[in-house]
């Protein structure tokens, strides 16, 4: 089958909106409290490792409570640290990759009625750094050697720079795994694969007009073309002023909020930031909005946001959830935290900043929907690799890049706000 790279057009398409000559249903939600939400998470968690739903819980409570131990041991052995990852099977641990021989001993953390692992196995064959140094620095060259961009990613378990490519162009595979190496100078796998890789209400009582939520529908119309494109609300944000919503930057400028009872606001376009490491797209509302996001693919529960999880301390193996328009609610594992999607997706080449979840559950119209586990939020989804028409992969944006002074909302949720003027339109 010939390999075909290609963009993917920002969302979507839609037909345009037909205008009900009814009233919409209301809707009924849940705001969950931090508990219930990690008890729904778990029961995913629970459904992909086969364990009980109490252990599915105690294990995220403890992964959750292991990041202050893992980021220590980052900051300890970062002369030597090649990837931090975790196993969930045969017995749930966690893996720190060193370089070098000398033995480092094992730890552990106790949380959530579990002692959990911390193993180290020396012998990596490249530190972090070094690798995410060369995937930066030597990108331009290892495109040039390649017939199509490649994908490019760190493998945190053996301290390999992986490429990922559709084809070899006839050349012998080892001798193209040879000769990226010298290129990138640091331990190079490759892995040919004909993939493709491409783009992607608070309780009725409180007001007539919708709320902006995570997890939420967005429509907007192109002025290119005048069709009709969809994307995901990601977090409510604010700049300590004005309040919005992120979602991703290829998406339409000027969006309508679509709530669960179909009812429509607009949200001006504020700004956006789409270049090597940033794919985020601010949508202003006219007042205050709640940190909440949508936690099931029926829009029933809503789930506050509390906190947020860099990137550095986002570990492979991470198992974390995701809030789509086209495909609901879905969680999988992280399997890269410094990837660099193929093609030029970022306005031109991608920094290996991006961090992978599991596919199978992405589509278009995905773009912007948030990445979180419990109430701790983690990116914003941006694209996603398909190989045979199917989702290998999403890759997500984390809330690090979203550009200062924005900030996620955290906190509960608020009194009723004015509906958006309509017009109105927002200033970087």
């Amino acid at each position: 089958m010939r390999f075909a790279w290609m963009r993917w057009v920002a969302a979507v398409l839609l037909p345009a909106p037909v205008v009900a000559q009814v009233v919409p249903p209301t809707v009924t939600t849940t705001i969950e409290t931090p508990a219930d939400a990690i008890r729904q998470d778990a029961g995913e968690y629970a459904r992909a490792f086969g364990v009980g739903a109490a252990e599915a819980e105690r294990r995220l409570i403890a992964l959750d409570a292991s990041v202050v131990a893992t980021d220590r041991i980052a900051d300890a052995y970062r002369d030597r640290l090649a990837g931090i990852s975790i196993e969930h099977r045969p017995a749930l641990r966690i893996v720190v990759a060193l370089t070098g021989d000398a033995p480092v001993p094992d730890e552990a953390v106790s949380a959530g009625g579990l002692t959990l692992p911390i193993i180290f196995h020396t012998g990596a064959k490249a530190t972090r750094d070094r690798v995410i140094w060369a995937m930066t620095y030597h990108q331009a060259a290892i495109r040039a050697a390649l017939p199509r961009p490649p994908a490019m990613g760190l493998d945190p378990r053996t301290g390999e720079l992986v490429v990922v490519i559709g084809s070899t162009g006839g050349q012998p595979r080892e001798a193209l795994r040879a000769r990226i190496a010298a290129i990138a100078g640091v331990p190079t796998r490759l892995r040919v694969l004909d993939q493709v890789d491409v783009n992607l209400s608070a309780p009725v009582p409180l007001a007539p007009v919708p709320l902006a939520l995570g997890g939420a529908r967005l429509e907007g119309t192109s002025p290119d073309d005048g069709k009709r494109y969809l994307c995901t609300a990601g977090f409510a944000v604010t700049d300590g002023t004005r309040y919005g919503i992120a979602t991703a930057a290829h998406c339409v400028d000027q969006l309508d909020y679509v709530a669960a009872d179909h009812s429509i606001a607009p949200l001006p376009f504020v700004h956006q930031w789409g270049w090597g490491y940033q794919d985020v797209q601010i949508n202003q509302a006219a007042g205050p909005l709640p940190g909440l996001l949508f936690a099931d693919t029926a829009k029933t529960i809503e789930r506050p946001v509390l906190g947020q999880r860099a990137r550095d301390s986002t570990r492979a193996g991470e198992f974390v959830c995701h809030r789509g328009e086209r495909t609901g609610y879905s969680c999988a594992t992280v399997e890269l935290t410094d990837f660099a999607p193929a093609g030029d997706l970022c306005g031109g080449p991608c920094l290996p900043t991006w961090v992978t979840v599991a596919g199978p559950t992405c589509k278009g119209g995905d773009s912007g929907a948030p990445v979180f586990v419990g109430t701790t939020a983690f990116g914003i989804v941006k694209g996603a690799t398909y190989r045979d028409g199917a989702c290998a992969f999403y890759f997500y944006m984390s809330t690090d890049y979203i550009p200062q002074p924005w900030h996620l909302v955290l906190g509960a949720p608020i009194p009723p706000v004015a509906p958006p003027v309509i017009g109105a339109r927002g200033s970087p």
